[in-house]
């Protein structure tokens, strides 16, 4: 598991703060969404990188666009140098061979690119309302879609990671926002994991924010989440 920090604070400076606080950990993930590239940019994740050249960025925007608007869009993140960013796995599998397509001069050097299935904000009854589909049976779905077309994984929540894997690769990653590493509050989020669970159920990259930067001591926490996660890991091997 590669735990991952949602930079989703008020401010760049906030942002930034807690970012330094957590400069001893190299083997943390940065999450850089909508809000925060928005209104600080490239500077920002060069930023981040100066904090700790270890930190790898996930850059979330999540792009839904015509096939070669996104390739396009797709391109010009490869050449921002982050590690990992998302498109949206309902723009079809022709958008998601598209840009794959346009990353192939980049090698090995491309970023991660996963495909968001169904943001963990939805009910059920909520996503039957658009999809017209249950949230298991069309994540599922968009996984394999996206597991043919080449991408290395998607964003989906806890409960479907297993199942994903199983109709996918053991190999094809998972991402899950909305973790909640010892049961807090799920906020505005509705299917949200605990550590524990999101282990069991194979989950590569636990996404953790407010948990973490509403703590009082977020490097404290950030340790304790760590140790966790190996204290797991160590059970289950």
């Amino acid at each position: 598991m590669n735990l991952v920090i949602a930079l989703d604070l008020p401010s760049s400076s906030e942002n930034l703060k807690l970012a330094e606080s957590l400069a001893g950990y190299d083997n943390l993930w940065m999450k850089v969404g909508f809000r925060t590239y928005i209104r600080d940019g490239r500077n920002f994740l060069d930023t981040l990188k100066t904090i700790n050249p270890h930190f790898k960025i996930f850059l979330d925007l999540k792009l839904y666009d015509i096939p070669n608007t996104m390739a396009d869009a797709a391109a010009e993140i490869a050449e921002l140098g982050v590690e990992m960013f998302n498109v949206h796995a309902s723009a079809g599998e022709r958008a998601l061979r598209t840009v794959m397509d346009r990353l192939e001069p980049y090698g090995e050097d491309r970023p991660l690119v996963l495909a968001v299935t169904a943001l963990t904000s939805f009910s059920d009854e909520e996503f039957r309302e658009i999809y017209e589909k249950g949230i298991d049976e069309k994540a599922e779905q968009f996984a394999r879609m996206s597991y043919v077309a080449g991408l290395d994984g998607v964003v989906c929540s806890a409960f479907e990671s297993r199942r994903i894997k199983k109709a996918t690769s053991p190999r094809f990653l998972t991402l899950s926002p909305g973790i909640r590493p010892f049961g807090e509050d799920a906020g505005d989020q509705q299917r949200v994991a605990t550590l524990e669970l999101a282990t069991r159920e194979g989950v590569d990259y636990p996404v953790v924010g407010r948990p973490v930067y509403r703590d009082e001591d977020p490097a404290g926490k950030v340790k304790r989440i760590l140790d966790t996660m190996e204290h797991i890991n160590s059970k289950e091997n």
